[in-house]
């Protein structure tokens, strides 16, 4: 019986994202020393989306020229086979979910990424935090909130765990305003956020970005953030993506798809 209802809203969340206006993402794009605090370090990359998505930064010992913090990469969603990122509008609705696991020596941060326009490689992040443990969702356009402060879990190092965001447009506006839903899996069970509304953009920038909601345009993905330990050139740190799920969906339907695949993995 389980398995006949996953596979009902399998084919009803096929059928919504066939008549979404939100990009069809066919493919992923990794974006790499956005920061490049350590320019010499030893990057690898692999990028076979939607079963995974690797990065490796390797020797994070410092190059000696100062501001020796960290390195930043990201990973966007492309619609185009993953030769440019996806641009996404106030209105695309979609959900997006992803196993991640970071491990290795060096201390780092990373998971999800929703970027605003004014900072497409940077802010708007689902966080893990291997130093701290912390579990968060900050900056951007992105509502704050915390599942350490909220249900007490904390990231552990070399764990999988898996992230994932719901977005709902709603009508984009002050007595409707679009809605954004955290999840958050992992040993110790499932967590959500409330369903969570945006709060207003400035109104001087609409047209051409928007208001209530994520804003003209933005960009989803992944981030990594290795933190670099001077002169000890066995620092290094890896990120995985895996298992990744993106649907342009309603938030209604794509909570049954979380469901749906829950009882998949029982399977």
């Amino acid at each position: 019986m389980k398995a006949l209802k996953a596979s009902a809203v399998l084919a009803i969340v096929g059928a919504v994202a066939a008549a979404s206006a939100s990009p069809i993402i066919n493919g992923a794009v990794i974006g790499t020393r956005i920061w490049n605090d350590d320019s010499n370090s030893n990057l690898s990359t692999s990028n076979l989306y939607p079963g995974s998505i690797t990065i490796t930064d390797a020797a994070l010992d410092g190059d000696g020229s100062g501001g020796e913090w960290a390195n930043r990469h990201n990973f966007r969603l492309s619609d185009d086979g993953g030769i440019s990122p996806a641009m996404f509008l106030n209105g695309d609705a979609f959900t997006f979910f992803s196993d991640v696991t970071i491990s290795g020596s060096a201390n780092a941060e990373g998971g999800l990424n929703i970027a605003p326009w004014w900072s497409l490689d940077v802010d708007g992040n689902f966080m893990a935090n291997t130093e701290t443990g912390e579990v968060a969702i900050f900056g951007g356009r992105l509502p704050f909130y915390s599942f350490t402060s909220n249900h007490g879990v904390t990231y552990i190092k070399g764990t999988t765990v898996r992230m994932g965001a719901v977005y709902d447009p709603n009508s984009l506006s002050q007595a409707d305003p679009a809605t954004i839903q955290y999840f958050y899996q992992d040993g110790s069970g499932s967590y959500n956020s409330p369903v969570i509304a945006f709060d207003e953009g400035n109104p001087n920038e609409d047209p051409p970005h928007g208001r209530w909601g994520l804003l003209n345009p933005f960009q989803v993905g992944g981030y990594f953030l290795p933190k670099i330990k001077a002169g000890d050139p066995l620092n290094e740190s890896t990120i995985v993506w895996g298992n990744m799920e993106y649907t342009p969906e309603p938030a209604s339907l794509a909570l049954l798809a979380l469901g749906a695949l829950a009882v998949r993995r029982r399977r």
